[in-house]
């Protein structure tokens, strides 16, 4: 799809193109991958775009703040618990929403950025502990961690109809937190944008609903 796509780009005569990558990229070469299909490809259509010539700007951000809607929101309402695999592994998850702005900036103005890799985190990168402390601050309520097996968020995912090629790639992001592959932290939101990144008690304040609501 990405040679596709490059090819019908340079007939076009683009002069500019955003490619929306993944931050595990950075380290990934021919000979050191990851188990996930997602990032593999990820890393692929990097080298495709590299070799075509064309305008390329490329935007890596880490994961989603977004992700803990889905996957840790049940929990969080429930039993005040962010459950999910990452054992001790830092992580430093960036909002779509400054993704999304980092996008339009560059699509705006592109001619600066061209050539570029904009490597997007959040501010902090931090263990789930300290995770679970935006959370309690936000929701003004104790909210911990725990961290489960790595079987167990296996059944979980299975249990919420996620498709094969997700679950394997969920699979293979909480084995690189608790590896410590995702302790990174940038800042491109910054540079590009002009203010800093959302942080996680920032983000759950906007959704403190979907996570059970903050205590009066």
């Amino acid at each position: 799809a990405t040679v596709t796509m490059a090819a019908v780009a340079r007939e076009a005569g683009v002069n500019a193109l955003v490619n929306m990558s993944q931050m595990t990229v950075s380290e990934m070469s021919i000979q050191n991958t990851t188990p996930s299909h997602q990032q593999r490809q990820h890393w692929l259509s990097e080298q495709a775009l590299a070799w075509s010539g064309l305008p390329v700007v490329t935007i890596r951000p880490t994961m989603f703040l977004e992700s803990f809607l889905q996957l840790a929101a049940p929990s969080i309402r429930n039993r005040d618990r962010i459950e999910l695999p990452f054992g001790r592994g830092k992580t430093s998850p960036v909002s779509a929403a400054d993704v999304a702005q980092v996008v339009a900036a560059v699509l705006a103005d592109p001619v600066p950025h061209l050539g570029l890799i904009y490597e997007l985190t959040g501010p902090q990168s931090q263990d789930l502990d300290g995770v679970a402390r935006e959370f309690s601050d936000a929701l003004n309520r104790e909210v911990t961690y725990s961290d489960i097996s790595p079987e167990e968020w296996e059944q979980r995912l299975k249990r919420q109809g996620m498709p094969e090629h997700l679950t394997g790639h969920l699979l293979a992001m909480g084995e690189l937190h608790r590896a410590g592959r995702y302790d990174r932290r940038a800042d491109g939101v910054q540079r590009v944008t002009g203010r800093p990144a959302m942080s996680v008690r920032e983000f759950v304040s906007l959704y403190a609903e979907q996570f059970g609501g903050r205590r009066s």
